[in-house]
């Protein structure tokens, strides 16, 4: 039971110590951090010039009565702009990490040089010109 224990902690730390997982963790962190940002950005600013539009202070009080219940549709488009906006953040993102890696990859490698075999041809053929 002890050697299935220590191979397993052993795996989980080789997972651990990973450089994809290190990066995916702190993606992760950013990603919450950001994510305030954006919810800020919504509720604090692009909220209250649209409710400019719809006659309301915030989206968040918009809302339906139907019968006894009451359904708040403006926190879902709050949500939903929220969304939209993350995932353009993103895309930005990747799209700029991809074109990096584009000019990284189509780095023209210098043309390589004659073969010994070119070589040894090009001086046989001056020799023979030479006689």
């Amino acid at each position: 039971m002890a050697e299935k224990t220590s191979g397993f902690l052993a795996e989980f730390k080789t997972f651990i110590a990973r450089g994809n997982v290190m990066d995916m963790a702190v993606g992760v962190i950013i990603g919450g951090a950001f994510s305030n940002i954006t919810t800020s950005l919504i509720n604090d600013i692009v909220m209250p010039v649209l409710g400019i539009f719809t006659s309301s202070v915030s989206f968040a009080e918009l809302h339906v009565n139907i019968g006894p219940a009451v359904v708040t549709y403006g926190n879902f488009i709050q949500a939903v702009l929220n969304f939209l906006i993350m995932a353009l953040v993103v895309f930005c993102l990747v799209k700029a990490l991809n074109r990096f890696h584009k000019k990284k990859e189509a780095a023209p490698l210098p043309p390589p040089g004659p073969s010994a075999e070119e070589k040894l041809l090009t001086e046989i053929r001056d020799l023979l010109k030479e006689k």
